[in-house]
C-alpha cells in the first residue's frame, strides 16, 4: 500500500483540473482507488478505514495528512456558491511520489472517470458503488469483505 501522502501527491500532480481538488473531492477519490483496486483483486491503494457519514465515505485522515506533511499544502478559498473550501495543492513540484504500478493503474482509473464530472456528477458516482449503496449511514465500510461480495455476484 502507498503511504497516504504518497497517493494524495499523486493525485495533485496527475489531476488536471486543480482548481477541483478539494479535500472532500479528493478524500472520495482515494476512496474510489480503494474500491477500484480491491474489485480488481489487488490491495487497496491506502490504509484508510472508511466511514459512511453524512456526506458518503469520509475520513480526516485526509486533511490530517496534508497538514502534516512538508510536499502537500492547504489552501482555504471558497467555491461557488461562497461557501468554505479546502484547495489541496502539491508543496513541492520536484517531489515524486512512490507509487506502485497496481495503485497508479487504480489512480490513474479513478482521474480518468472522473475529471470530465462536475461535483453533482462525481458524488452520484460515488453513491453508486456497492459500498455506499449496500451499507448503512454510519458505519465503518469493509472495502475488502464488500468486494468479495461485489465480485461474487457479478
Amino acid at each position: 500500500m502507498a503511504k497516504l501522502e504518497d497517493a494524495i501527491s499523486y493525485l495533485l500532480k496527475n489531476y488536471p483540473h486543480k482548481d477541483e481538488l478539494s479535500n472532500a473531492r479528493v478524500t472520495k477519490m482515494l476512496y474510489l482507488a480503494d474500491w477500484h483496486a480491491l474489485i480488481n483483486g489487488n490491495n487497496p491503494v491506502t490504509q484508510i478505514e472508511w466511514y459512511f457519514d453524512n456526506y458518503g465515505p469520509f475520513v480526516w485522515d485526509v486533511r490530517d495528512a496534508v497538514n502534516t506533511s512538508d510536499k502537500l499544502v492547504s489552501k482555504s478559498t471558497v467555491n461557488m456558491f461562497g461557501q468554505p473550501k479546502e484547495l489541496l495543492c502539491d508543496g513541492d513540484e520536484n517531489y515524486e511520489p512512490v507509487i506502485s504500478n497496481s495503485e497508479k493503474q487504480s489512480l490513474d482509473h479513478v482521474i480518468k472517470q472522473t475529471k470530465p464530472l462536475t461535483w453533482s456528477s462525481f458524488i452520484k458516482l460515488v453513491y453508486s458503488t456497492y459500498p455506499v449503496a449496500s451499507s448503512e449511514k454510519y458505519s465503518k465500510l469493509n472495502l475488502k469483505k464488500l468486494a468479495r461480495e461485489y465480485v461474487a455476484s457479478s
